[in-house]
């Protein structure tokens, strides 16, 4: 894992954030980028999984 990012978004009453991680393939060693919009108290679980 190397590099980490996260922006907050606002939509209506709800807040959610957009959290980018970094991930490394296995089978090629090339790194590609996940992304996911979640709430702010979940985001260190979403980056933290593999």
């Amino acid at each position: 894992m190397a590099k980490k990012s996260v922006a907050t978004l606002q939509t209506g009453s709800k807040r959610l954030t957009k959290a980018i991680k970094m991930v490394k393939s296995p089978k090629t060693g090339a790194y590609s980028f996940v992304e996911a919009i979640v709430d702010p108290e979940k985001v260190n679980d979403f980056l933290s999984k593999k």
